[in-house]
């Protein structure tokens, strides 16, 4: 034998035995001539998460499709023409959604003539043994006929043996894993991890976003070279990340069977390659990407802006927006703006009354569209609205969800070069920092226009004189958290007054772990144990928060438990408690490493924690769901003396691992020393008769307001107090903004849409009484929050909608009362929840040729109020001091 024949022999056995050791399969092929006919049905369910809602939305499609191979050149590459015929497609009627399946036969959808046509359009593929390599038709086919005939094409990509692979089919370019059994492949593929051409939006944080979980399993029967059958399983379920009760369930079943021995068929074309085959088929067939193509559904239900305003009435109209219905409409107004002209968004802000043009211009922000934000730029003269009105329009944008450089770019030149209220400035500088740290966190970090944000308010700092402004654009940065500003922070917080200090710990404090290096860490030590010079109290607290948030050595958490002993005694209790806190919190950073340490009696005993202060450090659960954990914490530094110094009362939320300082509101009294007779200690300034408020809302710093400024101003406000209580934020904010399309494995597609919008109306107030000696205050929050998540299915011959509505309104008060006359001091905090109603409401739509229908259900009901119980020794408290204010 001819060894060089020999060899090859021996080698084609050794293929032949790995093959089959790994389970793999011959090449596939379809034989030319040949006619294959194969069985093709498609079953889509669409269902609500939750129990209480009617059936959802059901399809079936059934077909036959023609395949036959064309050309073939000798490296195995395969031109073959697909052709679907006689589709036939069923729904479940209204009847048979509202009474349930038993007893509802399906309705058949009848096609128009114009889509039979175009389904039984042939398109052509470029195969290769199971690998498409190309896919050929008419670009200006109906999108969803053309996105339903890829559908078709994608069962036909497989490998026939073991291994990942990447492939680009209906869902895009997917992750794809093959495992073999006899002549069975399965594929499954990684639906997450599918790249496609960017479509659609959501909201920057996570805990306001869409949870998706979705599988693909395709099992493919290969007889010889032959494909004989696929059966493609998906599902697909999505949720607001905040309540999955009212989540959405789509299930997906496709199968293509060989139903009868391949036929004659003359058909062939002739070609040396590939382009020349496809010359020769009828018609002209364009290169076509296999990913589907996002369909956008025409609202032909929707109201418009211009229908709208012609039934306008102008008179004036009192809103409130801590009620649902408030912010229900608030979101029809951003759908209805979003797809407006700008004449007419010019229009309607011209026509507003005085009442409701706050609420119209927060809604022209939140929509954000091109037209929306022009006539905004038109409408608002900085130099002569209201002050009120451009600080409702400044807020708008530091709470957008996702903020596009568009509105960046808006507010800076709005801001640029004009003379402005002190209250309007103030609010410009932190809105510019929110909106640059939103679009880093949408990794848009180097558009002109956040360069041009952080150049603005780096400049500012600079440049700035008096401490107020140093203070304001501190607070910007902490905002904007862009990492190449902390050396600024840091050149302002040892040397600066408390003041300045205190912002830019704040500021710093913003920043991830990754980001707090040891060079940070350094000069928080150097503050907290006084190295350079004396820090007021709140200073050398704060510093230390810092050190026990981020990655804390053991070493710090010792020196600063030993640091204690030198320490006054309420801020020694007030540090002490904080560390205590650490051990209870499941997400501290600190809890281990506090564990370790405690178990050295000579820091764990009774001596050492057994501080008398009255100041206190603690949090604790409000709400606990499956979804969501809501925690309230609160935090009073006292004087030596009794007086408040400090308070921090914290609400956030828990979700996903994500963590949302959804409102904490800071109340500071400074140099009150003075006044209770208290020496200052050696090396710290004497502060300023002072009293204020700050307020961070989902992760956005406000600009502080100022109770009263020095003795005079006291007095004057004390005898002149008119019992209105200080507004913090009243308006609506767009909170969850998200527009996601599923492209399912046949083709068709599901569009995720959700919006929740918050009405708010939180107000704070401070009464202090010399002649009583007492201090009280008071925070009152009142919201509404409406959430609108949409599912809509797009086929061919049918669209379904599936839609979950829910409305909740809340009012939460937190009183603190301080009777500083006794010794020792009194002191009583409640929190109190009033009754909260609510509502829920799903719906399933469906239209199909020309018939609609609609199916809903719901529910309504009202939660009960409540009073928190924070800790025993306040019940205590609160009892001997609300019944002596009784008498």
């Amino acid at each position: 034998m001819n060894p060089q024949a020999l060899w090859g022999y021996v080698c084609l056995l050794c293929f032949s035995f790995m093959s089959t050791a790994k389970g793999d399969l011959q090449l596939l092929f379809f034989q030319p001539k040949t006619l294959y006919q194969y069985r093709y049905t498609l079953d889509i369910q669409l269902d609500h998460a939750s129990t209480l809602s009617p059936q959802g939305a059901w399809l079936r499609a059934e077909a036959l499709v023609h395949l036959q191979q064309l050309w073939k050149d000798q490296g195995g590459e395969e031109l073959l023409q697909v052709q679907i015929h006689d589709l036939k497609a069923q729904h479940n009627p209204e009847k048979g959604r509202s009474q349930g399946s038993a007893g509802a036969s399906p309705a058949e959808i009848a096609l128009s003539q114009e889509a039979r046509a175009e389904l039984q359009q042939p398109v052509f593929i470029s195969w290769n043994s199971g690998k498409v390599k190309a896919f050929y038709g008419d670009e200006a086919e109906s999108i969803l006929i053309s996105n339903l005939k890829r559908g078709v094409i994608s069962l036909l990509q497989l490998q026939p043996h073991a291994g990942n692979a990447v492939e680009e089919d209906v869902s895009g370019r997917c992750q794809v894993t093959y495992t073999m059994s006899n002549d069975s492949i399965l594929k499954t593929k990684d639906l997450l991890r599918c790249a496609k051409p960017k479509f659609g939006f959501t909201s920057i944080n996570k805990i306001f976003r869409v949870e998706w979980q979705p599988t693909s399993r395709s099992q493919y029967v290969v007889k010889g070279n032959l494909l004989h059958s696929v059966l493609v399983e998906e599902s697909h379920v999505l949720s607001p990340a905040l309540r999955s009760s009212i989540g959405i369930k789509i299930s997906s079943r496709q199968e293509l069977q060989l139903v009868s021995p391949p036929a004659p068929s003359p058909a062939e074309v002739a070609g040396k390659s590939l382009k020349d085959a496809l010359a020769g088929t009828e018609g002209q067939h364009q290169p076509l990407g296999m990913a589907s193509v996002p369909f956008r559904r025409v609202c032909t239900r929707c109201p418009s802006l211009r229908a709208y305003l012609k039934a306008f009435n102008s008179q004036r109209v009192k809103m409130d927006t801590s009620k649902a219905a408030t912010t229900s409409q608030f979101q029809r107004f951003i759908q209805m703006l979003r797809t407006a002209k700008k004449r007419d968004v010019l229009q309607l802000l011209r026509k507003a009354p005085e009442e409701i043009l706050p609420f119209v211009v927060e809604a022209a922000v939140a929509a954000q569209s091109v037209a929306s934000l022009a006539a905004i730029s038109d409408f608002l003269d900085f130099g002569k609205k209201p002050k009120s009105l451009l600080e409702k329009f400044l807020y708008a944008a530091a709470f957008s969800p996702r903020p596009s450089g568009e509105l960046l770019h808006l507010v800076l030149d709005k801001l640029d070069g004009k003379q402005l209220a002190p209250e309007v400035w103030e609010t410009g500088v932190v809105a510019v920092g929110a909106l640059v740290g939103k679009l880093c966190q949408q990794k848009l970090c180097g558009l002109q226009e956040v360069e041009r944000g952080v150049e603005t308010i780096l400049a500012g700092l600079s440049g700035a004189e008096e401490e107020s402004e140093v203070v304001i654009y501190l607070l910007a940065l902490g905002n904007a958290v862009v990492p190449e500003t902390i050396p600024m922070l840091l050149d302002h917080v040892e040397e600066g007054p408390t003041a300045i200090t205190t912002a830019a710990i704040s500021a710093l404090h913003r920043f991830p772990t990754q980001h707090i290096s040891s060079k940070v860490k350094q000069a928080m030590r150097r503050i907290f144990h006084e190295k350079r010079k004396n820090y007021e109290k709140s200073c050398r607290l704060a510093a230390a928060e810092i050190l026990l948030d981020n990655e804390p050595s053991p070493m710090d958490v010792i020196n600063i438990l030993l640091a204690t002993n030198e320490m006054e005694e309420e801020t020694a209790t007030f540090l002490l408690l904080k560390v205590q806190h650490s051990l209870h919190a499941d997400h501290h950073p600190a809890r281990k490493i506090m564990k370790d340490i405690m178990k050295d009696p000579r820091i764990n005993n009774y001596h050492f924690f057994s501080k008398a202060g009255i100041s206190s450090s603690f949090s604790g659960p409000l709400t606990v769901t499956k979804d969501l954990r809501s925690i309230f914490g609160l935090d009073l530094l006292f004087l030596e003396g009794g007086f408040l110094r400090k308070s921090v009362s914290d609400f956030s939320l828990l979700s996903g691992g994500q963590r949302l300082r959804a409102a904490q509101v800071t109340i500071e009294a400074q140099g009150m020393e003075s006044m209770l007779g208290e020496n200052i200690l050696e090396g710290e300034e004497e502060p300023e008769l002072t009293a204020g408020m700050s307020a961070v809302f989902f992760d956005v710093q406000l600009r502080p307001v100022v109770f009263f400024h020095g003795y005079t101003d006291l007095m004057a406000k004390v005898l002149l107090n008119s019992g209105e209580p200080t507004n913090i934020v009243k308006g609506n904010l767009l909170l969850m903004d998200h527009h996601q399309v599923i492209s399912l494995q046949s083709g068709l597609q599901v569009a995720i849409k959700l919006q929740g919008g918050l009405g708010l109306d939180i107000s704070a107030d401070m009464d202090v009484s010399i002649w009583e000696q007492e201090l009280k205050t008071s925070i009152n929050s009142r919201g509404s929050l409406a959430i609108d998540f949409q599912a809509e299915l797009d086929a061919p011959f049918l669209q379904a909608t599936m839609r979950s509505q829910m409305e909740v309104e809340t009012s939460i008060h937190f009183d603190t009362m301080l009777r500083f006359s006794s010794s020792p001091v009194l002191m009583c905090l409640q929190l109190r929840q009033e009754q909260v109603p609510y509502r829920e409401i799903f719906t399933v739509s469906t239209s199909a040729g020309n018939h609609s229908s609609a199916t809903r259900k719901g529910r309504k009901g009202t939660m009960p109020g409540q009073e928190f119980a924070l800790h025993q020794a306040n019940s205590k408290t609160c009892n001997l001091l609300l019944t002596t204010e009784g008498e």
